[in-house]
């Protein structure tokens, strides 16, 4: 006989953890769906931490999201027994006419947060481990940090599973069709039906839906972990996490959490747009090297020897903001997807979000600059 499911979720990474544990805790008979191991590194949730900020350069309209997607990781770690949000602050620093500080700025005086402006020097002198020009400018909030992304998982899948919720690992979902009023599932293990689906399957999201072809794209990015040579100034309570425009682009970091070395990446990395069954995952010598010419120019006591090199995923809409919506042709459909590079740190209110569109068909949230149709 074919399982039945009030909920399935397809993906249980970041998004799709998050969501299988808001759907469960409504009382709802939930199946959760995952290809590969829980947690795993073979999408875009690992490699330890995720920055969490509130100044929100992308777009203003973040911040109502943002703001509830604290209370929920609060939440879920009370209730876990395990801290997973870790305030350190962040540093938005770019050239003054850059969107990267104006729209830092911009988001901290439209909604009230707290924050200071500082000079690129001023950002030197306060934190030793940063050398960054002194001519740029910075908005510095004192509540960004990072998210612990992998335990973070494990979190919300337990908290699911506590709800009743059934959370499968290492059964692909190859195939779905809808049935009636709801849906049928085809795993590569059996098949299932459900009244609603929620797809929030990560750089495969195209693959589940095909609206989102051409409009969710996957891109190889590399991160890298350096040993510092002074290793204080890159601890959490000295290094806040940061995003910085510079000639050589716009890079992220966080300071030394689990691994012997500071993290950072480069927004878009070699820009490889790629298939994620298909992808490189091994790092390369240019990857590195790309990496490592950025910090000595910009962090110099962060230049220690390699500790680490890890391939992730970016999936990339056209303006860089992510899809949050109903199926077009199939409203017992709900998908989030397109998280360009920034998505994790909403992970627990995006779980909220789409817990909402699958069990009641609408959400409070303020989503619609997130919707499919401005495609259209």
């Amino acid at each position: 006989m074919t399982d039945h499911y009030d909920d399935i979720v397809i993906g249980v990474g970041g998004m799709g953890s998050a969501t299988s544990y808001q759907l469960a805790k409504r009382g709802r008979d939930v199946l959760g769906l995952e290809r590969y191991d829980i947690p795993h590194a073979m999408g875009s949730s690992h490699g330890v931490s995720r920055i969490i900020r509130l100044a929100y350069y992308e777009h203003p309209s973040y911040v109502p999201l943002i703001r509830r997607a604290y209370e929920l990781w609060d939440e879920i770690q009370t209730r876990h027994g395990e801290q997973l949000l870790f305030e350190t602050g962040s540093i938005d620093a770019a050239p003054e006419d850059d969107p990267l500080f104006e729209g830092s700025l911009r988001s901290c005086e439209e909604y009230d947060i707290d924050h200071e402006v500082l000079t690129g020097a001023e950002v030197n002198e306060r934190y030793p481990g940063y050398d960054i020009p002194d001519e740029h400018m910075a908005v510095y909030q004192p509540n960004g940090g990072y998210v612990l992304s992998e335990r973070a998982i494990v979190a919300h899948v337990m908290a699911a599973q506590n709800e009743g919720a059934r959370i499968q690992a290492r059964e692909r979902a190859t195939d779905w069709r809808p049935e009636g009023d709801g849906v049928r599932v085809t795993t590569d293990r059996g098949e299932y039906t459900a009244d609603n689906l929620v797809i929030a399957s990560g750089a495969w999201a195209a693959k589940h839906v095909e609206a989102l072809d051409g409009l969710a794209i996957p891109q190889r990015q590399v991160l890298a972990w350096l040993q510092p040579q002074k290793p204080k100034q890159f601890m959490p309570e000295n290094f806040p996490v940061w995003n910085l425009q510079v000639e050589e682009g716009r890079f992220y970091g966080l300071p030394t959490v689990k691994v012997p070395g500071f993290k950072f990446g480069r927004y878009m990395h070699r820009e490889q747009d790629v298939d994620p069954d298909e992808m490189n995952r091994q790092p390369e010598p240019e990857d590195e090297r790309l990496l490592r010419e950025f910090a000595e120019n910009h962090f110099p006591q962060g230049t220690g020897p390699t500790m680490q090199l890890a391939t992730c995923m970016f999936t990339n809409t056209p303006d860089e903001h992510f899809v949050i919506d109903r199926h077009p042709e199939h409203p017992q459909v709900v998908f989030g997807a397109g998280f360009s590079g920034h998505g994790y740190k909403f992970a627990s209110v995006i779980g909220e979000v789409l817990a909402d569109l699958a069990s009641d068909g609408r959400t409070d949230h303020p989503i619609d600059f997130l919707s499919l149709a401005r495609f259209d």
